[in-house]
């Protein structure tokens, strides 16, 4: 790089540091206009699903202030130096005290004992853990009254969302409207379905996996093998998107009468594969409704 560049790169940094400050300044000044109005969100635990909610929330219209936890103290700063509206707190009560809305974002395993050295006011709370049926969230949270437990995925982040929620009640149902559909549950038990649902996510990615290990395995190589397959399915998802979709009507599409797509669903079949489909849904219902217990 010459000096000339150099000085350029410089002058380059030095802007996008000033802009920064600037965003957060007028952000700063447009809060104290409104602080009137203004209610805090708090989060409980920042992982990948936080920070989703919390870059569709800061990169949507009125960005709402946002307090993270300091857990994963790394992306926590990260998003805060993303977005003029986040900060960080000194510790989770600090969270909860600041905060009109908490996200409890927490790992499931965790959450009884980071949330039982906390004390809740009357406050709306906000669940995205598996797992965790109201009457467990209302016993933690005590004397909170407005809870709801929700399913984001990580499509919040660009606003296309859809997720599922019960009760269907404010500011929850706003929140997630901002970041895409909201299907209003009727019951804990179905939104119980729709989270076992999830469950399937890690298995379609090993499923991919096992494709590509395949083609390497067969003299491709891996880094194509992986590119190829993720190329193939990343295409697919396109014909995902709409409110009339069809799975059966995509599959036969795809499966040629006599072709090989036909046969590899043939071979899947006979091996019994789609009723290990069932059955591993079946089990993980069966966790989350707490008739089966972790291992």
């Amino acid at each position: 790089m010459t000096a000339r560049q150099d000085a350029a790169a410089r002058k380059s940094h030095v802007r996008s540091i000033d802009a920064w400050h600037a965003a957060r300044a007028l952000y700063s000044s447009r809060r104290q206009i409104n602080k009137g109005n203004h209610s805090m969100l708090g989060v409980l635990g920042v992982g990948a699903i936080a920070t989703a909610i919390v870059t569709g929330l800061s990169e949507g219209d009125e960005p709402p202030d946002i307090l993270l936890s300091p857990r994963n103290a790394e992306l926590a700063a990260k998003l805060a130096a993303s977005y003029p509206n986040v900060r960080v707190a000194d510790s989770n009560q600090a969270v909860v005290d600041q905060s009109a809305v908490v996200f409890l974002c927490l790992r499931p395993a965790d959450a009884p004992r980071v949330i039982s050295e906390l004390t809740f006011k009357d406050q709306s709370v906000i669940s995205v853990m598996a797992g965790m049926p109201l009457k467990v969230l209302r016993e933690l949270v005590a004397p909170v009254q407005n809870i709801a437990r929700t399913i984001p995925l990580p499509s919040v982040a660009i606003r296309r969302g859809i997720t599922p929620l019960y009760p269907a009640t404010d500011p929850a149902r706003s929140l997630f409207a901002r970041l895409g559909h909201v299907i209003e549950v009727a019951d804990e038990t179905a939104f119980d379905l729709f989270s076992a649902a999830t469950a399937t996510i890690a298995a379609h990615f090993l499923y991919l996996n096992r494709v590509s290990a395949w083609l390497a395995a067969h003299g491709i190589v891996r880094q194509e093998a992986q590119q190829y397959v993720g190329a193939m399915f990343g295409e697919l998802a396109a014909s995902l998107q709409g409110s009339e979709l069809d799975f059966a009507k995509l599959m036969r599409e795809h499966a040629t009468p006599g072709g090989i797509n036909e046969l590899f669903c043939q071979v899947m079949g006979d091996e019994g594969v789609w009723e290990a489909v069932d059955l591993g849904l079946d089990r993980v219902q069966q966790r989350l409704t707490g008739k089966v217990r972790a291992s």
